[in-house]
C-alpha cells in the first residue's frame, strides 16, 4: 500500500519530469564557428539567500498592474552583474557567497520561419534552472561543461525575459564534492550566445587524423536531424581534398581521406587546416590540426617520434584579478607565461577550461592534458554522481574532439582504491572510448610509497594496468620527508608503461628569503632547494616521459588558513599573485630548456 504523501511526491516528481525539459542533448560541435547573437554584458541580478526565489516566482518578472498588486522583487534597478565572470570577484560582499543567485535580462531576436534557434551556455556554475518568458525550460548541472537548449517555439521577437537561477552550493554528490583545493566561483562563467541553424543543421563532425596513419584523416559527420540520401561535402581546400558523399538511415556519413603532403601538428609546428563542411542547407569552417598521439611501451610517440612533456598546470583564474579567466585577453596571459617556461604541453587544472584556452593553445603549440573533477571526496558508491560524471565526460569530448592539441583524457585525482572506485573509473573509461580512441587516457595518482627493505619507490594500484600513460602525484621534500638522498632515489613503478610526474612542488611566499634547508620557512629558497632536489631524483626514474610541476600561479583556495604566509592562497605557483616569477621558475625554465 503506497501511502498518500508517498504517491503524492511520485506524482510530483513524474509531472516535473515531462514538463521540465532537463538538458540532456549532445551539444551541437562548434558554436563559436556558427551565426550567433552574444547575450553577454550587464544582467540583472537577486542574491536569494534563503532559496526563496522560485516560491515567488521572481522568474516571471511581474510589474504592477493595478493599485493593489506589489511584488517582492525586482529585477530593475538593482544589483547588476558582469556576464560572462564569476560573481565572488565582482562584489565585496560576494566574495564568499555560496548560494543561489538570479540573473536576468531582456533580449530581442529574429525569427526565422526557415530556421531554428538555441539558447547556448559556454559554463554555469555549479547548477541553474533556465526560465524563458516565465517557463522552465532547461536544467544542467556541472561548473565547467557547455549546455544548450533549443528554444525555437518560445521564442519571441521582442521583449524576451531570460531568467536564470544559479546555485554553487557545495554538496556530497557534486563534481567536485564537498571540499576542493581552489575557489568555488560561482556564476554564468563564460560566453551565452542564441546560436541561429538552418532547420536541418551540421549538428556534429569528428574529423581527425587515423590514430596511426601518418597520411589517413578520419571524418564523421552528423546532421542534426536523420534524414538519408541528404548530400554533404568535406573541404580541405589547402590539400585539395574534396568529397561528397550521402547521408545514411541516421543523416550520418563516414569517410576517410589520404593526403599525402599532409604536415602534422607538433609543438614545433603547429599547423592548421581549414576545413569546410556544407549541406544542403548548412555550412561551417574551423581550423583543424592533424597529428599522431600513441604509446609504445615506456615511450610517448607524437608524430612516430618520441617526446618528452614538459608540462605545467594551471587554474582558470586570473590572479591579479582574483577572479575566472573567462576571455581571450585571459588564455593569452595564461598561456604566454606556460611558453615563456619552456612548456609543450599544459595540465588544465582540474576541469575543462574555456574554449579561449583550448583553442589558442592549440594555436600556440601545447598538448593538452583534460579532465573533468574527480578530485578526492567524491562519492564513488552513489550511481547518481557515476551518471553525472559520465555526463560531463561526454560534454568535454564532445566539445573539444576536434582540438588536435587535445592528448589526455584525464579520468581522476588523487583517488583512493576500492571497487567502488575501480568500477566509476571504468566507467569514465569506457565513456572515453566510445566518443574517441584517437587520445590516450591517463589518471593521476598519489599513492607511491617508499620501500626500506629495496630502497625502492613503488606504488600499490593495479588500476593503472587499465590506463594509456600512469601520471603521479609526488611531493617529496613538502608533504613526504626525503627517506633517502635524491642522488639514490630509485623508482620501480608503472614500468612498463610511460609515467609522468603530474604535480610536485612546494608552497613559497614570493620575496620571502630564508634557509634554504628549512620548510617552515615557505621561503623561495627552500622552494628553490625542493626543485633541485626533485630535479635531481627524475633522473633515477627509467620510465619518465614527462614532468609538470604544480603549479604556475599562485592561486586562491579557502582552506589555505596560514595568515602570514598564504592568507587564503596556494603559494605553490612558480609566478607569485601579482606575476613575479619565484627562483624555482629559472630552475625549471633551465631544466626544460636542456630536455
Amino acid at each position: 500500500m503506497i501511502k498518500l504523501s508517498n504517491l503524492y511526491l511520485i506524482l510530483s516528481l513524474f509531472f516535473s519530469l515531462i514538463t521540465v525539459k532537463v538538458v540532456a542533448q549532445q551539444n551541437m560541435t562548434n558554436v563559436y564557428g556558427r551565426r550567433v547573437q552574444s547575450l553577454n554584458g550587464k544582467w540583472d541580478a537577486i542574491v536569494d539567500l534563503y532559496d526563496q526565489g522560485r516560491k515567488n516566482k521572481i522568474y516571471l518578472n511581474k510589474k504592477p498592474e493595478s493599485k493593489t498588486d506589489f511584488y517582492e522583487y525586482s529585477f530593475d534597478n538593482g544589483l547588476r552583474l558582469n556576464v560572462p565572470s564569476d560573481w565572488n570577484s565582482q562584489l565585496p560582499e560576494l566574495k564568499y557567497y555560496e548560494g543561489t543567485i538570479w540573473y536576468g535580462r531582456k533580449f530581442d531576436t529574429v525569427k526565422e520561419s526557415n530556421g531554428r534557434l538555441f539558447l547556448y551556455f559556454g559554463a554555469v556554475s555549479y547548477r541553474c534552472r533556465i526560465y524563458l518568458n516565465g517557463e522552465e525550460i532547461a536544467q544542467h548541472e556541472g561548473g565547467f561543461t557547455p549546455f544548450q537548449v533549443e528554444i525555437t517555439d518560445a521564442v519571441k521577437e521582442k521583449d524576451n525575459f531570460l531568467a536564470i537561477e544559479v546555485n554553487n552550493t557545495r554538496q556530497v554528490d557534486a563534481i567536485p564534492a564537498m571540499a576542493f583545493d581552489w575557489w568555488n566561483y560561482g556564476g554564468i562563467t563564460r560566453d551565452v550566445f542564441l546560436v541561429s541553424t538552418p532547420k536541418v543543421f551540421i549538428d556534429d563532425y569528428f574529423i581527425q587524423l587515423d590514430k596511426t596513419e601518418a597520411d589517413k584523416i578520419n571524418a564523421h559527420v552528423k546532421l542534426s536531424d536523420k534524414l538519408a540520401n541528404s548530400s554533404i561535402t568535406i573541404e580541405i581546400p589547402e590539400l585539395q581534398l574534396t568529397q561528397t558523399l550521402r547521408t545514411d538511415a541516421q543523416g550520418e556519413i563516414k569517410t576517410s581521406f589520404i593526403a599525402r603532403k599532409i604536415i602534422r601538428w607538433s609543438p614545433a609546428a603547429p599547423k592548421l587546416y581549414k576545413v569546410k563542411i556544407l549541406s544542403q542547407e548548412d555550412q561551417i569552417e574551423e581550423e583543424i590540426g592533424f597529428r599522431n598521439i600513441g604509446v609504445k611501451g615506456e615511450d610517448i610517440f607524437l608524430n612516430g617520434q618520441p617526446i618528452f612533456l614538459k608540462s605545467i598546470s594551471f587554474h582558470e583564474e586570473i590572479p591579479q584579478r582574483k577572479g575566472r579567466a573567462f576571455s581571450q585577453a585571459d588564455a593569452v596571459m595564461l598561456l604566454s607565461e606556460a611558453k615563456a617556461l619552456g612548456c609543450n604541453m599544459i595540465r588544465l587544472a582540474h576541469y575543462p577550461q574555456n574554449e579561449y584556452i583550448v583553442r589558442t593553445a592549440e594555436k600556440m603549440g601545447f598538448l593538452l592534458w583534460e579532465e573533468i573533477p574527480i578530485w578526492q571526496g567524491i562519492d564513488f558508491e552513489n550511481e547518481l554522481t557515476k551518471e553525472k560524471a559520465g555526463k560531463m565526460m561526454r560534454e568535454m569530448i564532445s566539445r573539444d574532439k576536434n582540438r588536435c592539441a587535445l592528448a589526455f583524457w584525464g579520468v581522476a585525482n588523487e583517488t583512493q582504491p576500492s571497487e567502488p572506485r575501480n568500477n566509476f573509473i571504468r566507467h569514465l573509461i569506457t565513456t572515453c572510448k566510445s566518443m574517441d580512441t584517437t587520445r590516450l587516457v591517463t589518471a593521476a595518482f598519489d599513492l607511491v610509497r617508499f620501500q626500506k627493505e629495496k630502497q625502492v619507490f613503488v606504488m600499490d594500484d593495479p588500476f593503472v594496468n587499465e590506463l594509456d600513460v600512469v601520471a603521479v602525484n609526488k611531493y617529496m621534500g613538502w608533504y613526504h620527508p626525503w627517506p633517502i638522498t635524491p642522488d639514490k632515489a630509485r623508482w620501480e613503478v608503472a614500468r612498463g608503461k610511460p609515467l609522468i610526474i603530474s604535480e610536485f612542488g612546494a608552497e613559497a611566499l614570493y620575496g620571502k628569503t630564508g634557509d634554504a634547508d628549512v620548510v617552515s620557512s615557505w621561503s623561495e629558497d627552500y622552494q628553490a632547494t625542493l626543485y633541485k632536489n626533485n630535479l635531481e631524483m627524475f633522473k633515477h626514474i627509467p620510465n619518465l616521459r614527462g614532468t609538470s610541476p604544480w603549479v604556475l600561479f599562485d592561486f586562491r583556495s579557502p582552506f589555505r588558513f596560514h595568515p602570514i604566509n598564504q592568507d587564503g592562497w596556494n603559494r605553490k605557483g612558480l609566478v607569485s599573485d601579482q606575476g613575479y616569477r619565484k627562483k624555482a621558475w629559472f630552475l625549471m625554465k633551465e631544466y626544460y630548456d636542456n630536455k
